[in-house]
């Protein structure tokens, strides 16, 4: 299927080519390396990971220990992937990007896969971020229904009412339904977008399923005496905080009712540029303090990543500061909310989408 193509605009092009100079201008003039500081986490972050799983089984017969580290395994499982992963499929994290390459693959330890998601995000949502049928994010799951312009059916009528239960399954569905669709199924957007999958990366993404859940369940209960309901429960509260967490810093990002769901016409073309797309489809969040910077990887600046993906979270504070300030001057969208405002409106959008009342700009 032929790919869909940006609208040709180019004054567009000019904008962003001055936008770019300012930037790179911008990123020069810092002195400092601060790339080195997601490289000290890219060793800190697992240690403690694996640390908390140490933890854990070296204290089975304490359950209320055993249960608070799997806990903790999966909030820092979502800052492994805020920090590191997100980074190192965009090779942020070092010049090499065979090192890159390396802590991609913790990916694969966590129960995720590296190979699929790097294609999911990279070929898909950054390629063609909110556009139906293209963009992975926004691929319909059957329960909850994303894109405005779609009739809802079936239990999607009432979505607004039971999103809340179905959300802390979010990491399941990745892991264990998810993955393997995008693997097998014919059907699923990436195939559109990737094209046939080595039959290699098929076995590897099984093999490490197993063994992800081997030393999460199996270790415990054979080898340390945790009972098959501890070892079960505790895995269970560690994926659902993890999918809480991960949708709590994701979700205020792009599928918001301010922001458009641009459609394809007859000949699979975009309304936008591509400068324009991003800003339509994109927003930030007001929240600017050091934990968002430096824990959360500075997802609150989530257009400079859109427009800059070449550069690492550490240097989009200033690189944010250009992008609003060229946007006010030159009359570009370009979105900023409170994080509970942004939540709101994602469950605003589920309502709305529901009863099929929202408008989308089409032309």
């Amino acid at each position: 299927m032929e790919k869909p193509s940006y609208f040709k605009d180019s004054d567009d092009a000019k904008l962003f080519n001055e936008l770019r100079k300012k930037v790179n201008q911008r990123v020069e003039a810092i002195p400092e390396n601060r790339d080195i500081y997601i490289q000290i986490k890219a060793v800190l972050l697992p240690l403690i990971y694996i640390g908390l799983y140490a933890v854990a089984i070296l204290n089975a017969e304490r359950p209320w220990v055993y249960i608070l580290s799997f806990v903790s395994m999966g909030i820092f499982l979502v800052l492994i992937y805020l920090n590191l992963i997100h980074e190192a499929a965009h090779n942020n994290i070092y010049k090499s990007k065979k090192l890159n390459g390396l802590v991609l693959y913790i990916f694969d330890f966590v129960g995720a896969n590296s190979y699929i998601w790097k294609k999911r995000h990279i070929a898909s949502h950054h390629a063609y971020p909110n556009v139906d049928g293209w963009d992975t994010d926004i691929e319909q799951s059957g329960l909850l229904l994303i894109v405005p312009w779609i009739k809802a059916k079936g239990i999607q009528k009432y979505q607004h009412r039971f999103f809340f239960l179905v959300y802390p399954l979010y990491l399941f569905n990745w892991m264990f339904i998810r993955d393997f669709r995008d693997f097998f199924d014919k059907e699923r957007v990436i195939l559109k977008t990737q094209g046939k999958i080595p039959v290699i990366e098929k076995v590897k993404m099984v093999c490490y399923k197993l063994f992800y859940f081997f030393y999460q369940i199996v270790i415990p209960v054979m080898f340390f005496k945790v009972s098959i309901g501890l070892a079960l429960g505790a895995w269970f509260l560690q994926v659902i905080s993890a999918s809480i967490f991960a949708l709590f810093v994701l979700l205020p990002l792009h599928p918001l009712p301010d922001n458009a769901f641009p459609k394809l016409d007859e000949k699979n073309g975009l309304p936008f540029s591509w400068l324009r797309h991003q800003l339509e489809v994109t927003n930030d969040l007001k929240e600017n303090n050091w934990f968002v910077r430096n824990v959360l990887g500075n997802f609150n600046f989530h257009v400079a990543h859109h427009l800059f993906p070449n550069y690492s979270y550490m240097y989009y504070n200033e690189i944010t500061e250009e992008i609003e300030e060229f946007a006010k001057e030159y009359g570009l969208a370009y979105k900023r909310f409170p994080l509970l405002t942004a939540l709101s409106k994602h469950r605003d959008l589920l309502r709305q989408n529901a009863n099929n009342a929202y408008y989308i700009l089409e032309e």
